[in-house]
């Protein structure tokens, strides 16, 4: 098979969408899936139902006490009042009943308890008439047998097994869950559990898609993972066309030498769009194989999610009769300046908390294979191809992934990383549940500014001012007002420079990362790390165009030790307990101390309070003590205020 040398061009979004099931609804391959009949319990939740359903029985089927009292005839009763009291015999002008029984024949009302005032063996003293019905559960009061309980193509609920069965319904018909076969590609791929080796990759995405289907009323089918050749595919999409009703091929949608779903598919079925002008996701492939919906998903699991919630999530939606839910939207401001591809509609996954008044939203890793982007998400920001980004600050629409009262109880922290801040994180949810700790990593001097902003509730820094020798308080007084703010320790922290095990470079110190023999990898610009090693370079006469990679940025301390121990890079400036967590040797350069920025109106908050606890709390010492190169003497205690 002749292997294609470039996609096509990239349709417009609403464009590729019409088009697609423009092709579906003319074969009927939209249309309604059809229905199968279900035990009327559990099992049928969220299950859409096929037909309207209608009650078989009156509820209550009975004239129903709904009181504890005494049942009686209502005109036996006029004229009682507190100073007429009315004496009711009872056998025959009154009986005893309960919550539920059936209503006693000739008797029309029930007296409750409370309004008997004296009760002997013979009779009863009410001092008050009762109506006619009163306190009485009429029959089909609830539900009138033959009337309908469920239309046709509503989801089913909780409450709606209660009312089904009460209605005598122990059997529903419901739309079948439609199948979605996925086929995961790829010879690199290998199965979870099977511990790879160099040039291998845990297959995943497969699980991402098959939960979105889940999720979405679908059923999902899993295919064994095929390699990069086109006689294999094609032999697996045949075989998933026999199995469901829509075929999802993961990865080896685009045009690279080993990318052949398109091929593929025009050799046996129809292509109708190869590459869709979104970001991530263009490699989208839509067709139809075998008079199946056909879905090629790109292989990076952001694109690949994206992808899915664009065409899978719309394409069950129809087969099931339903529209497709829309997501909650707020409106946010952007905590940072976004940078968008014109001509391409653009999906930033952020973070979002509220201070104060508004709520901020803060963009997280855009890599179409950053996977913990999708986890982090609060939602995300759809930039359109006409727009040139996003500026700072400016409004912005976030379609919401959680419950806004998630995110209402969030403390926003934008500033430095450190895992001592992801600890006292996990330390929060676990103690007080609701309430959340949302944190963006973009450096010190961000964390300053995103507070100068007002986008932020706490902001990790830890800023040597090289005048004074003295961290953080010199920046505060330089960048904010200082009467408004505060701060508290997390803790104090060894920095040094992180190399592979055994030191194969024999690195010593900052003079040695002036050699051309070894690669460094920086901290971005603005983070406190980054400014510690300018100070040091700058104390010993070493320009930084003498380092190579000087250039090469990552935002954590952790993504600085990964590409030292994926030989990214020999050296970079960190933290010990990145260097120990993945198991990399360490050579100190100085000790300095990490602080929380805060708002002083948040000191004194519910919120705050909770924070100070655990970071006084000797639990959460005992656990960022253990992870080797920190002192946490002073965690939880306000070190200055302005």
């Amino acid at each position: 098979m002749k292997k294609q040398d470039v996609y096509l061009i990239g349709t417009p979004l609403q464009e590729a969408k019409d088009k697609f099931f423009r092709q579906l609804e003319k074969r009927g391959l939209d249309s309604r899936i059809e229905s199968e009949t279900v035990p009327v319990d559990v099992g049928a939740l969220f299950r859409v139902t096929g037909e309207p359903v209608f009650a078989g029985l009156s509820q209550p089927a009975y004239h129903s006490c709904a009181m504890d009292g005494i049942a009686t005839r209502s005109r036996l009763t006029f004229g009682a009042s507190e100073t007429k009291p009315l004496k009711l015999r009872l056998g025959e002008e009154a009986v005893f009943v309960d919550t539920g029984d059936p209503l006693p024949k000739a008797f029309d009302s029930v007296i409750m308890m409370e309004d008997l005032v004296e009760i002997t063996a013979d009779e009863v003293v009410i001092i008050a008439p009762s109506t006619p019905w009163q306190h009485v559960r009429t029959v089909g009061e609830d539900i009138v047998r033959t009337e309908l309980v469920l239309p046709e193509n509503h989801r089913i609920r909780a409450v709606d097994l209660g009312a089904l069965l009460a209605a005598g319904i122990t059997q529903v018909v419901v739309r079948r869950k439609p199948k979605v076969v996925i086929i995961p590609t790829g010879d690199e791929l290998i199965s979870p559990g099977v511990t790879p080796k160099t040039g291998d990759i845990t297959e995943f995405n497969s699980r991402i898609i098959g939960g979105f289907v889940k999720e979405w009323g679908g059923e999902p089918v899993f295919l064994d993972i095929v390699p990069d050749e086109p006689e294999a595919l094609a032999e697996s999409i045949n075989k998933a066309s026999s199995m469901g009703d829509i075929i999802v091929v993961n990865a080896g949608s685009s045009a690279g030498r080993e990318d052949y779903t398109s091929d593929v598919v025009k050799s046996i079925g129809e292509l109708i769009i190869h590459g869709v002008a979104i970001k991530p996701g263009k490699p989208t492939i839509l067709g139809i194989i075998n008079d199946k919906p056909f879905l090629g998903i790109p292989g990076y699991p952001v694109s690949a999610a994206l992808s899915c919630g664009l065409f899978l999530l719309p394409l069950l939606a129809k087969l099931l009769g339903q529209r497709t839910r829309q997501r909650p939207i707020v409106k946010a401001v952007s905590a940072r300046r976004i940078v968008s591809t014109p001509g391409v509609d653009e999906f930033i996954r952020v973070k979002v908390g509220k201070v104060r008044d508004r709520y901020v939203a803060s963009p997280l890793a855009r890599g179409a294979g950053a996977v913990m982007s999708l986890v982090r998400a609060d939602g995300y920001v759809e930039i359109p191809g006409s727009s040139q980004g996003i500026p700072e600050s400016s409004e912005v629409i976030v379609n919401l992934l959680r419950d806004l009262s998630e995110i209402d109880n969030a403390i926003v922290a934008i500033g430095s990383h450190d895992l001592a801040l992801d600890i006292l994180g996990s330390f929060l949810a676990a103690e007080y549940p609701g309430i959340s700790l949302s944190s963006t990593h973009v450096g010190s001097m961000g964390g300053i500014m995103a507070m100068r902003r007002g986008e932020a509730h706490i902001a990790g820094v830890h800023l040597l001012d090289e005048e004074t020798g003295e961290y953080n308080v010199p920046y505060i007084k330089r960048y904010l007002d200082p009467k408004n703010f505060a701060l508290v320790n997390l803790v104090s922290r060894e920095q040094g420079l992180i190399v592979q095990p055994g030191n194969p470079k024999n690195i010593q110190g900052i003079p040695n990362l002036a050699n051309l023999d070894i690669s460094f990898v920086n901290r971005q610009r603005g983070a406190g790390t980054r400014i510690l090693l300018d100070l040091e370079l700058k104390k010993l006469g070493i320009d930084q165009d003498e380092i190579p990679g000087y250039g090469h940025e990552e935002y954590t301390h952790m993504g600085v030790a990964a590409s030292v121990a994926n030989n990214v890079a020999d050296v970079g400036l960190g933290i010990k307990s990145a260097a120990n967590a993945l198991g990399l040797d360490f050579v100190p350069v100085a000790w300095e101390r990490y602080d929380l920025l805060v708002i002083k109106e948040f000191l004194s908050s519910s919120s705050m309070d909770k924070l100070l606890e655990i970071m006084s709390s000797e639990k959460f010492k005992d656990q960022v003590s253990s992870l080797g190169g920190y002192d946490v003497s002073s965690s939880g205690e306000v070190m200055w205020e302005g």
